[in-house]
Order: structure tokens, then C-alpha cells, then sequence
């Protein structure tokens, strides 16, 4: 299973398109996952929850958190991060990083719709929120499918195949 150096992270993280899944933890300890926009900005994921939106609540209750972002066509390359999001601007305080919000739609809707999203929801404040994909206490895994000449059984990582002597002992003890 490849993994991605930094500049292929770098790359991925740049590229138009992909959906940030981030997953949350409710007040009652329930896990919540919400596919959102993102912007990769100076090596730090940013996003930006409406008001009352309760992932919000819940980062800023608890700001552990885990993302995953993917790609649907070969070779899948995955990043996922956990972590503890940082509030880079509390709600209320939008017109200080609005050109930012511009650039995370403009990554998803042409540019004139994301023109016409921003200011037609201009009105509804949000917080910006972010994570170093590199930062000190984020834990990181990136892969992707092997390509061209590369081992085809690095689909899995290694951990995942099972060596004869555990092989027989499932046969002998299989689980129900």
C-alpha cells in the first residue's frame, strides 16, 4: 500500500474538488461525520462551520477531530488526519478572512457562483477553523492504490495478510 510524500500530499491537498468527511464527536459521545469544503492554506486544512451548525458546537466543545479526504478514480489516493482543530476566527469576525471563504468556494463552483454564494450568504456568520496537516499532535496516514510496475498486492498494507501458521489456525478454529 503507497503511501504519499509530502509533495504528493501537498499536491492532492491542492487540487480542486475534493470533499473534506469530518468527523466529530456529539455531546453524548455519538461520532458525527459531515462532508464539507475546505481550503489547504499554508499547510493548515481550514473550513468554515455556519453558526449553528453542530459540528461546530462539538469542536468547540471537544476540538478532537479526524478528516479524511479522497478521491473517487485511481489510484484513490486517501489522506486522513486526527487531531485537535485550532479556532482561527470566532463567529462574528467574517469580514477579517472573507477573501478566504471566496477562494474554498471558488475550489467547488465556478467563479462566479461562488461570488454569488458569498454574498448571498454574507449575512450568515461563520468561524474559520483549521488543522496543520503537519502540525505537532496530528497523526497523518496518506495512500493510495499501487500503479503502474509497482507490487499490485500493496493494495492492502502488509498487516492485513495473514501468514500459514495463522492461516491454519483460523481452519482449525474458525470464528462464528
Amino acid at each position: 500500500m503507497p503511501g504519499l510524500n509530502r509533495e504528493d500530499v501537498e499536491g492532492f491537498l491542492s487540487e480542486p474538488g475534493h470533499m473534506l468527511r469530518l468527523a466529530t464527536l456529539d455531546a453524548d459521545g455519538m461520532p458525527r461525520n459531515v462532508p464539507i469544503w475546505y481550503v489547504d492554506d499554508e499547510g493548515m486544512i481550514k473550513f468554515t462551520p455556519r453558526a449553528r451548525s453542530v459540528f461546530l458546537d462539538n469542536l468547540l466543545r471537544d476540538p478532537r477531530c479526524a478528516m479524511t479526504i479522497d478521491e473517487d478514480p485511481l489510484p484513490y489516493r486517501k489522506v486522513a488526519l486526527q487531531g485537535r482543530v485550532q479556532l482561527l476566527y470566532p463567529i462574528g469576525r467574517d469580514d477579517e478572512w472573507r477573501d478566504l471563504y471566496r477562494t474554498i468556494a471558488k475550489r467547488y463552483i465556478d467563479d462566479e457562483a461562488a461570488d454569488a454564494y458569498v454574498e448571498n450568504t454574507i449575512d450568515q456568520p461563520r468561524a474559520l477553523l483549521g488543522l496543520p496537516v503537519y502540525g505537532e499532535g496530528t497523526k497523518r496516514v496518506t495512500w493510495r492504490m499501487p500503479v503502474g510496475d509497482e507490487d499490485p498486492t500493496g493494495i492492502w498494507h502488509r498487516r492485513y495478510y495473514l501468514d500459514n501458521t495463522i492461516m491454519a489456525n483460523l481452519a482449525d478454529n474458525p470464528q462464528t
